[in-house]
């Protein structure tokens, strides 16, 4: 047993090193934007239900240093609360948004498929699928369109993270995406040679493009993900952004954040398949517990998992200031219930089939395939 944890410790001390470099190497390159023609925008959000700042949210995008963009916003439940606030918004700013609701669902993506009924009515060829809980700043649309000058190129999307949680369960979740998630990302990117999925909080592409590799689909779990496998695999180039996105995490409890992030791991393991498993490696510092006490505290295990500590904490403290989020050092003493949680996510993530999304129990099925789990 021993053994084996030093086998895990190990891949998990490579993995913070990978992180540390591909983070580095990554938010130092310089970011490229768009001072060229500025071709019209068509801005796409899905809304289900008021997260918290919504208004705050949805007025950034409103405040964009761009001459001609609208934004479309589409809610399926006609009794959604947030149809009100939204209303507000278009009295606000009537020239550029536009709100339609009650869209009858066209599969068991609601996302998508709201998504959907607002391509139709896009005026623009240049397209932006946004997520209704991000605050944007006012050069955003510059920045994630900028790479779509080069025809080459057919997708463009962002990372996003919360830099001042209020919670517990807010830390953790911004600690997962901060330290683990996009870390992770870009080591994919790596070693892929370029990227080859999308993050749903943005994806900035061309109406035609889209087309070209498939368009929407409206039965799939991490369809964002999918979308920028299919841009790939068609042989569009898939850019990253550097703009790393707020995303208010709110006062969310550890259970809504486990819950949340489950159904990432399940989608990440049927779209992945094998590769889910060797996430095993990263869970370096729980492994030293263990470790020590199976060792009895042996010289040795305790000099290995300080080294490990050390390493995690350094690839922690890089990606806090790659990304701008020095708000998140006050909660570092909450990163070992982070890693727990993230253990156990994983494990749990390794088995069943069933999520929990926007309050609907799914049923997961073939490479991503989603249903509604039948009582």
């Amino acid at each position: 047993m021993n053994t084996l944890l030093v086998v895990l410790i190990s891949g998990s001390l490579l993995f913070y090193l990978a992180c540390t470099f591909c983070t580095i190497n990554f938010f130092t390159a310089k970011e490229e934007v768009n001072n060229e023609k500025k071709t019209p925008i068509s801005i796409m959000i899905s809304v289900c239900g008021l997260d918290p700042d919504a208004w705050l949210n949805w007025l950034s995008f409103c405040q964009q240093n761009y001459p001609d963009y609208e934004i479309l916003f589409g809610v399926t439940n006609p009794e959604d609360p947030a149809i009100p606030l939204l209303k507000k918004l278009m009295a606000t700013a009537p020239n550029r948004v536009q709100v339609y609701t009650d869209l009858p669902p066209k599969g068991s993506n609601h996302k998508d498929s709201n998504l959907s009924y607002l391509l139709a009515k896009a005026q623009h060829e240049t397209i932006i699928f946004a997520d209704s809980d991000i605050r944007v700043n006012s050069e955003y649309i510059n920045t994630v369109t900028a790479p779509l000058k080069n025809e080459s190129v057919g997708m463009v999307t962002n990372v996003f993270v919360g830099r001042n949680p209020q919670s517990l369960g807010a830390a953790i979740a911004s600690f997962g995406r901060c330290f683990d998630f996009i870390p992770s990302l870009l080591i994919s990117r790596f070693l892929d040679g370029g990227l080859r999925c999308a993050v749903g909080v943005t994806i900035a592409t061309r109406k035609s493009t889209l087309a070209d590799f498939g368009g929407l689909h409206l039965n799939r779990i991490g369809s964002d993900y999918n979308l920028g496998k299919r841009a790939a695999l068609a042989g569009y180039r898939v850019e990253l952004s550097r703009e790393v996105l707020e995303s208010d995490t709110g006062k969310e409890t550890v259970w809504e954040v486990f819950r949340r992030e489950l159904r990432w791991a399940r989608t990440i393991r049927f779209n992945r398949g094998a590769i889910y498993y060797t996430m095993i490696f990263c869970y370096g510092t729980v492994y030293c517990l263990p470790l020590l006490w199976l060792s009895e505290f042996a010289n040795w295990a305790i000099a290995l998992s300080l080294i490990t500590f050390v390493l995690r904490y350094a690839q922690v403290i890089v990606a806090i200031f790659s990304m701008n989020c020095p708000k998140l050092l006050l909660w570092l003493w909450a990163l070992p219930l982070r890693d727990l949680l993230s253990l156990v996510i994983w494990l749990t993530g390794a088995f069943g089939r069933s999520v929990y999304w926007r309050g609907r129990r799914l049923r997961i099925e073939g490479d991503g395939l989603i249903s509604e789990w039948e009582k």
